[in-house]
């Protein structure tokens, strides 16, 4: 069976007067006819009782314009349902966030992708380690991240966002906290508290660059999974935290923070998909979340500002 035809004997029991539904449906008559006549045909029952100067529908086609109502229905649906999916405005998305993204820039973020892709149904993970969410990326338990570079996974394409200025952690009545800015060197000698080793943490590596390059030995007594632990500890005295800028949002009472200087570093925040990932809300939502970014604008200045390259999904 045709649709069209099922479109024809709507219009058609809606008018009640073949003329004004052919109008309706800008065709001509004749073939109207015709097609509710094959229609009746198929169906084996008449649809329509026709007199010279009247139309009406016989009990067989009041049940059956209730039906096609409804089938007609669906079918504009499916085809309004497949366009929202092909212009990337409805489906599912995980993304797991690195710590420092989660506190800063989670609250942001939760309220522009709601506002931009009210059909899409967006889950956070927050507090992950980088090691975590390429491996979740990888079995699809997450379909982003934001997470801090670097990754070496060829499977998976990273798009670097901004660039966070690290910072110190310091506890307030520590003997750093009277010191406007820190330098490498003075922390030395100083309780280290770092992301954990065994996880292999990024953060982990880019502190241990930072005393290796400025030769000083660090002093690490704790070793912890996530970051909001991390600036606990320092908040309870156990140590300072070199840490990127953004975490300054959690605020805690107890703890400073200052700016890392000599050398002054900062650290990139990037999203990360699985190369094979190609759904047309994905693409929409990596698009709008490089847009917040930008608009935050609470990333480095000059040389490690500007703006994100081009996104290869569109």
């Amino acid at each position: 069976m045709d649709l069209r035809h099922l479109r024809y004997f709507v219009a058609v029991a809606e008018e009640l007067h073949f003329g004004r539904a052919a109008e309706r449906l800008a065709m001509a008559q004749p073939p109207l006819s015709q097609a509710i006549r094959q229609l009746e045909a198929d169906l084996g029952v008449e649809l329509l009782h026709r007199t010279t100067r009247r139309v009406e529908l016989t009990d067989a086609g009041r049940g059956y314009l209730a039906r096609a109502r409804s089938i007609l229905g669906e079918v504009d649906e499916a085809a309004r349902e497949a366009r929202r999916v092909a212009a990337g405005a409805v489906g599912h998305l995980a993304i797991g966030c690195v710590g420092s993204a989660t506190y800063s820039l989670l609250p942001a973020l939760s309220r522009g992708l709601s506002l931009e892709l009210p059909g899409v149904d967006f889950s956070f993970r927050g507090e992950m380690l980088v090691p975590d969410q390429a491996a979740a990326l990888r079995a699809g338990a997450v379909d982003l991240a934001l997470l801090r570079p670097p990754i070496g996974d060829l499977s998976l394409t990273v798009l670097p966002l901004r660039r966070d200025r690290l910072v110190v952690a310091v506890p307030g009545d520590h003997r750093l906290a009277g010191l406007p800015e820190l330098g490498v060197a003075d922390m030395a000698g100083a309780d280290l508290i770092v992301h954990s080793a065994d996880r292999r943490s990024v953060m982990y590596d880019v502190v241990l660059g930072l005393f290796r390059e400025a030769g000083v030995e660090p002093r690490i007594r704790h070793e912890v999974g996530e970051t909001s632990t991390l600036v606990t500890l320092v908040a309870g005295g156990l140590g300072i935290a070199v840490v990127p800028e953004p975490v300054t949002a959690l605020a805690l009472e107890g703890v400073v923070f200052r700016p890392l200087v000599r050398p002054a570093m900062s650290v990139d925040l990037a999203v990360a998909y699985r190369t094979d990932r190609t759904e047309p809300h994905l693409a929409r939502t990596v698009s709008v979340i490089r847009r917040i970014v930008q608009e935050a604008g609470d990333g480095a200045p000059g040389e490690e500002g500007g703006d994100p390259p081009s996104d290869p999904l569109g």
